[in-house]
């Protein structure tokens, strides 16, 4: 059987039997959607780094303690490790993370495909500039399901394991966080499509 194939729960098992290419084998499989969440929380790659080392420490150490039960859900719970580390780095240094946007990737290209000219881009960022300040007053709650779902990609079914949460109430709070925006939007008359 390819590696491709193995499903996580199998590595597991098997890396608990004393398989370490098991677990080389998870690490490289999952380690960018990983490494992608921890950097876009922390923004700072020695951070991320770090954060990235200790989880696979708490990864290791919890499988190999025996103590993994959450068989078929490798990456949720991986994931809720990194989670909790980034919470705690932010804990330790006593700063909350600042919002950050990607040349690749702006909350405004998901309200319009339009190229803007050179006015029309002046607009949009600020418009950008606008909904960035917006989205750091949101409640704590609806700002991270919020990211995590625009920024990282991630699925409702994700967010709600990594946050803890139920899919309904993790909906709830990308709702919320949509209609704050929106209120404010239409406040300030601003046009996001054309």
């Amino acid at each position: 059987m390819a590696t491709v194939n193995i499903p996580d729960a199998l590595l597991v098992k098997n890396y608990v039997a004393g398989d370490e290419n098991a677990l080389a084998t998870l690490i490289s499989r999952h380690q960018s959607k990983i490494y992608g969440f921890i950097y876009s929380k922390v923004t700072d790659r020695d951070i991320s780094d770090d954060i990235f080392q200790d989880t696979f420490i708490k990864v290791i150490k919890t499988l190999k303690s025996n103590s993994y039960n959450e068989e078929g859900k490798f990456l949720p719970w991986v994931m809720r490790i990194a989670h909790n580390l980034i919470v705690d780095h932010f804990r330790r240094t006593k700063k909350m993370p600042m919002f950050r946007e990607t040349e690749e990737f702006s909350i405004f290209s998901i309200m319009s495909d339009d190229a803007p000219n050179v006015e029309g881009q002046m607009i949009t960022t600020q418009v950008e500039d606008d909904l960035k300040k917006l989205i750091l007053e949101l409640p704590k709650d609806q700002k991270e399901v919020l990211e995590m779902r625009i920024y990282q990609d991630l699925s409702f079914k994700e967010i709600s394991e990594i946050t803890g949460v139920s899919i309904n109430t993790a909906l709830g709070r990308m709702r919320y966080a949509l209609m704050n925006l929106r209120k404010v939007i239409d406040k300030h008359q601003i046009i996001l499509t054309n």
